[in-house]
């Protein structure tokens, strides 16, 4: 009688693991850099591996067993159970001031009424002196009557989405809700912004037709002295084109019939810089 023979784990891709590497090496900065150890990122990868495996790996007609995901996974059964049991519990979703702030930087950055000649979010009067004048209070008014208009303005204030000049107007300072301060919603930017990225890159890798636009335009040394210049440009064209985007987006928003069944859409444009290694060039790189 011939011995079965317990099948032995495919080798991961030696290319795959080096950019896996060379992706967590930020990650891990930012982790060490607040204090989060080794055992915390390991928690939480022990849950998101039984939730994508549950999610995203199902068998058609036939129920997510523990079995299954423990041998998908690698976890034992009694700690998929209880992996599973916790999930209903964990917190999800976007923190209140970036869900209603989005609504209404996308009004400010869409509407007539909040624009000027130009076609830029116009600075609003704090409160207005008469029905014609657009003020930030009606803007905020006409998002959500829940919410009071003073104190969306000082959290603004606060997190630096605007300013308040000497004339008591509001100033929008990015064309999209971006807090230059206000560490949880920078950091649920971080997740949203990063994750639909690394989708849209992980979506290309195993497709044969890449689906999604996902370039970048890479040089490995320019002369430190050009990059102030480099940066305001890059600053300039990039929020110009999410701009656009947002405007777009929002017309055929308007413009639907049915909005139930919609996607979900995410388009980012991105810069960095770092020091050049010792072994790079002067070669221009379309990535």
């Amino acid at each position: 009688m011939e011995q079965s023979q317990t099948a032995q784990p495919l080798e991961p891709s030696a290319a795959l693991m080096a950019a896996l590497e060379r992706l967590l090496r930020p990650l891990v900065r930012l982790l060490l850099e607040n204090r989060v150890s080794y055992p915390v990122l390991a928690t939480v990868l022990k849950q998101l591996f039984v939730e994508v495996a549950a999610e995203d790996f199902k068998l058609e007609d036939k129920r997510v067993t523990t079995s299954r995901l423990s041998l998908l996974t690698g976890i034992h059964r009694r700690e998929v159970n209880r992996q599973r049991q916790e999930a209903s519990r964990r917190p999800k979703g976007a923190p209140t001031s970036i869900s209603m702030g989005s609504q209404i930087v996308t009004l400010w950055t869409t509407e007539p009424r909040w624009l000027d000649e130009t076609g830029a979010p116009r600075p609003l009067a704090r409160i207005s002196e008469n029905d014609d004048e657009a003020s930030f209070e009606e803007l905020v008014a006409s998002t959500s009557r829940d919410i009071h208009p003073r104190s969306v303005l000082d959290e603004w204030i606060r997190l630096g989405v605007v300013q308040l000049d000497d004339e008591d107007r509001v100033h929008l300072q990015r064309a999209a809700f971006v807090p230059a301060r206000g560490f949880e919603e920078k950091a649920f930017f971080l997740g949203r912004n990063v994750a639909d990225h690394l989708s849209a890159a992980s979506e290309n890798l195993m497709s044969d037709e890449p689906s999604f636009l996902e370039r970048s335009v890479h040089y490995d040394s320019l002369p430190a002295e050009s990059l102030e210049s480099l940066r305001e440009w890059i600053r300039t064209t990039g929020e110009d084109a999410l701009a656009r985007v947002n405007a777009r987006a929002r017309s055929i928003l308007e413009s639907a019939a049915e909005r139930e069944h919609g996607r979900r859409v995410n388009f980012g444009v991105f810069f960095y810089e770092s020091e050049a290694k010792e072994d790079t060039s002067d070669r221009e790189k379309v990535d």
